[in-house]
């Protein structure tokens, strides 16, 4: 008979079920409640923690990081309000800071509508020749199953992040994309220190000089997205922010590779016959603007 004094054979020290192991590490933090959300615990209602390091190294926007951008990890955003309502996505605007120290900066928000609340309904022309490595991924956007249009919502996002990046970084006037997260894409706000953004061209009543620098802003930009290859799918005076005399474009998450899809000429006309007529009408010679047509599709090398 085992003696008296033998401890009984029981669980093993370290198993995972073990209360006297889990309660060991005396220094190991409390988390918060089950019930309240990690990207807002202990701060004030309309904050969250910054979510800079949520996202990887390829979600984050293109090296060197602008001076103004704050990541450190320490920084919360605050919700200050909305921006612009869309088709597809909603704007917001946040202050980002670390608490106690005495810079911040202004980011837009945007963010994509899940797929039974989108009002946008030509996703399958622009998503022709676009194609994502999973091939399941790839069948279920095709389907339009439930699966597949939430995929189309965070495609929308991390395609517009994605030509935002090598727009930017090709010199193109587009806000610097900061970071994107599922379907959430932060940008650079543009517009003023007080939160005044940046009005929209359709807003501006420019004078004749002013509406021949923009033009001319407008014609350079166009061109150089022709020659990579590129049109912006939507292009009006309403995705055209006008900021200190500087012409920005807005609203690429449907930019068209002009080669890849088969109706990339049709946009590439169609981008230009739509802000030909924005400035024609406002007294820039119609021989200007019936030229940009032509000029894009030998800028793309298009037949």
């Amino acid at each position: 008979m085992p003696s008296s004094g033998q401890p009984r054979r029981g669980k093993r020290r370290f198993d995972d079920d073990d209360p006297t192991f889990l309660k060991r590490d005396f220094h190991r933090p409390s988390l918060p409640p089950e019930e309240l959300d990690a990207d807002t615990f202990g701060l004030p209602a309309g904050d969250r923690w910054s979510t800079w390091d949520q996202s990887t190294p390829s979600e984050r926007g293109p090296r060197p990081y602008p001076r103004w951008l704050i990541t450190e990890l320490a920084a919360v955003d605050t919700e200050l309000g909305i921006l612009k309502t869309g088709k597809e996505a909603d704007v917001f605007l946040l202050r980002r800071g670390v608490p106690g120290i005495p810079w911040s900066c202004l980011l837009a928000a945007k963010r994509y509508r899940s797929a039974e609340h989108r009002m946008f309904q030509r996703d399958s022309e622009y998503l022709e020749g676009r194609r994502v490595r999973d091939s399941r991924v790839n069948r279920a956007m095709a389907s339009r199953s439930a699966a597949g249009r939430a995929m189309i919502a965070v495609q929308w996002a991390s395609a517009e992040f994605a030509a935002l990046s090598q727009l930017y970084q090709a010199g193109l006037p587009v806000p610097y994309p900061v970071q994107v997260l599922g379907t959430e894409l932060l940008l650079e706000f543009i517009g003023e220190p007080d939160g005044t953004a940046a009005p929209r061209l359709a807003e501006t009543r420019p004078g004749h000089g002013e509406l021949a620098s923009l033009w001319e802003q407008l014609v350079a930009a166009l061109c150089e997205l022709a020659r990579l290859g590129y049109a912006h799918g939507d292009l009006s005076a309403y995705n055209l922010l006008v900021h200190r005399g500087r012409l920005v474009m807005i609203d690429l998450p449907q930019v068209v590779d002009v080669i890849a899809n088969p109706r990339g000429a049709e946009f590439l006309a169609r981008d230009a016959a739509n802000v030909g007529r924005w400035f024609a009408a406002r007294g820039l010679g119609q021989d200007l603007t019936d030229e940009l047509p032509q000029l894009l599709a030998r800028e793309a090398r298009l037949p």
